[in-house]
């Protein structure tokens, strides 16, 4: 690719900071050009100054008044903004990638259904919760039907800032439908914690999936659903190296009280790259990693529809 695409990062708080700290260091197609805020005191917008971003305090109406207008907007604000910029940005001609609950365009998980993302004008990010634990649902379901699927996500509260603060409703409407539209099952249902524990805990997740009786039981078709689990541990880990599951999947009896169902659950585990906030902040990671590389496939999928256009003329 002979240009790196633009961007801009709405949103200058933990989220929106680690994000241009991600995709300075590690997009291979993007190039973050704009930090807008609404605090000109926010330490996000301070330390893009520094590195040489242009700033603004002014939010998203600023920066659609600029005449050099970036290729793609992240969105890490509110699900409220962004629902409300979303149409302004496409009569821009702005790709956006949301990474707040708004769900305005579809819902995109890197290692289950990025290869079919089309070159749309916004896709949404689902939620930190939702990279983490979707992956595991689609494990599961990829092997056997999950009639119901339920996630717990613990992070560290001084990780949440008041944006992520904002969105909790907005969090568990769009997580859970998330687990059914993405990661396949048929009811899903979650809950966040933020946890004020000091020092500051990692990211953990449970992952609770049903599934037939006959895949609680040691057996081949469980030995199935464990090798798909493993193998899609190994591709969150190729972009989110902090990914792993505490303990071996843990399987239970199918029981009357569950509709005969029998369970198998996942614990996991984010660390973070620390690329702005410490180790602990594993939920900033994952999904500041998802959508570096969700733009990343955008910008390929852009060249290439020019080198197409240019075999056609």
């Amino acid at each position: 690719m002979s240009k790196k695409y633009t961007a801009a990062i709405v949103g200058s708080g933990n989220i929106g900071t680690d994000l241009m700290f991600k995709l300075l260091r590690k997009s291979e197609h993007i190039q973050p050009t704009y930090m807008i805020g609404i605090d000109p005191e926010s330490d996000g917008l301070k330390r893009a100054k520094r590195v040489g971003l242009k700033t603004s305090a002014e939010g998203a109406k600023w920066l659609l008044e600029q005449d050099d207008k970036p290729d793609f907007v992240f969105e890490a604000t509110s699900a409220k903004a962004h629902a409300a910029w979303a149409p302004a940005y496409k009569e821009a001609g702005i790709h956006a990638i949301d990474l707040t609950p708004a769900a305005v365009g579809p819902f995109l998980c890197p290692p289950v259904n990025l290869e079919s993302l089309t070159d749309v004008m916004n896709v949404n990010m689902i939620t930190c919760g939702g990279q983490a634990t979707t992956p595991m649902v689609a494990a599961v379901s990829r092997v056997v039907p999950v009639e119901y699927a339920e996630i717990v996500a613990s992070i560290a509260s001084k990780s949440a800032g008041p944006g992520t603060r904002a969105n909790i409703d907005e969090f568990t409407e769009t997580t859970s439908a998330a687990l059914e539209a993405v990661g396949g099952a048929k009811k899903g249902k979650a809950i966040i914690i933020l946890n004020p524990v000091e020092p500051p805990m990692m990211m953990r997740n449970t992952v609770y999936a049903s599934l037939p009786a006959e895949a609680a039981e040691a057996g081949d078709l469980q030995d199935a659903v464990k090798e798909s689990i493993a193998r899609m541990v190994e591709t969150v880990q190729s972009y989110v190296p902090g990914y792993k599951l505490v303990a071996e999947p843990q399987f239970d009896h199918a029981r009357p009280e569950w509709n005969n169902w029998g369970r198998v659950t996942c614990l996991i585990q984010v660390r973070g790259a620390a690329d702005y906030l410490p180790e602990y902040a594993g939920n900033l990671d994952i999904i500041t990693s998802a959508a570096t590389r969700t733009g990343d496939l955008l910008a390929e999928r852009m060249e290439a529809g020019k080198t197409q256009e240019g075999v056609r003329a």
